[in-house]
């Protein structure tokens, strides 16, 4: 069975607490965002590590592989973009499917420690990027038309990431 593509608008998380993983937006000190997105990093190895990580727990729901796939290519995507709000007046995000990701690149068959591997410089390239943000107002837009600012943006993938531990008991 495939995966059920998730359409969720997620941007609520912005305005209120996750109830499904507890995350609160509001409590975020977005200055010292990088320093939560590397202390995530040993926790997925140690997820990407059980014997079971590529099994998925039932035919609808990623594997912790596929899951540590996901936030690997977040950590990365969201570098991009706050990188693109520093360097350009409201930039345009190019859409993103991550469903369409996670089947061409082949998220199931992935090896978990070489994924392990990749999730230190993943989450180091959005520290950094988080650490170079001067101006936390400035905007980069959606193709829906919605914008975010750097702090937002930033607010949103942190959840994003907290989140998915919460799927894998991370």
């Amino acid at each position: 069975m495939a995966i059920i593509p998730d359409t969720k608008d997620w941007t609520w998380v912005l305005d209120e607490p996750c109830a499904e993983c507890g995350f609160d937006a509001s409590a975020v000190e977005v200055e010292r965002a990088g320093d939560e997105v590397r202390a995530m990093v040993p926790r997925w190895r140690v997820a990407l590590a059980r014997p079971a990580a590529a099994e998925r727990p039932d035919p609808a729901t990623w594997s912790v592989l596929e899951y540590a796939c996901h936030v690997r290519d977040v950590l990365l995507l969201f570098a991009e973009r706050l990188r693109l709000i520093r360097e350009q007046d409201a930039p345009a995000f190019p859409d993103w499917d991550q469903d369409a990701t996670a089947a061409q690149t082949g998220y199931a068959a992935q090896d978990p420690v070489a994924v392990a591997a990749e999730l230190g410089p993943a989450a180091d390239a959005f520290a950094a990027e988080i650490a170079l943000v001067t101006d936390w107002t400035r905007p980069g837009l959606r193709s829906n038309g919605s914008a975010f600012t750097a702090e937002s943006l930033t607010r949103y993938g942190l959840h994003d990431l907290v989140h998915h531990m919460v799927d894998v008991d991370a």
